[in-house]
């Protein structure tokens, strides 16, 4: 299979979005390596924050699944949630409408489950025409084996797969900023 030459280059700030995707109250404690995970994705949120990055944040089915868990929502205090029943983001038309409003070509995406809302939604914004990152320590399943089978799909089909770190370092491309210099304390 022939990777699109957007896959092969390094990630850049410019018109990239990360996206985090239901990382609930009922469902975020039956996740796998959920310290991790919690731990990443408000990692990524300060990281945007420093790097001046749009972000968009969803949640499946509040009334069943409740709310954004709090370690998340209490550094997103004036965010909206896109609420949706859909697994993929893309089938949400005010998903699309946020998107369409940040001009993005690149979605950084992470949260919960793998193998169901992040795979769906990273595939179809392939297929969308979007650069599409996964941060694999940022996203979980209840079961690992989902969560491992899910990344391999998204990786056959074209996905960037990265870490928290690895991502962050390549946004910042150097050292001797003050975005940097903000970054270092999220690493150490």
């Amino acid at each position: 299979m022939v990777k699109s030459l957007a896959n092969r280059q390094l990630l850049t700030k410019e018109g990239t979005v990360l996206i985090i995707i239901d990382v609930q109250e009922k469902l975020f404690p039956h996740m796998a390596e959920k310290e991790q995970v919690a731990e990443n994705v408000a990692k990524l949120i300060r990281f945007a924050e420093i790097m001046k990055m749009p972000l968009i944040l969803t949640e499946q089915y509040p009334k069943g699944l409740g709310r954004t868990i709090p370690v998340i929502r209490q550094l997103l205090p004036r965010k909206q949630p896109i609420e949706k029943v859909e697994f993929s983001c893309f089938e949400s038309e005010k998903f699309k409408e946020a998107l369409a409003k940040l001009q993005a070509r690149t979605l950084i995406i992470a949260g919960i489950e793998a193998h169901i809302c992040v795979v769906q939604t990273a595939i179809e914004g392939l297929c969308s025409g979007y650069n599409v990152c996964v941060v694999e320590d940022a996203v979980s399943s209840r079961k690992l084996s989902d969560k491992a089978t899910a990344i391999e799909r998204m990786r056959q089909s074209g996905v960037t797969i990265v870490s928290t770190e690895m991502l962050m370092y390549e946004l910042l491309k150097k050292a001797g900023t003050p975005e940097f210099k903000e970054t270092l304390k999220l690493v150490k």
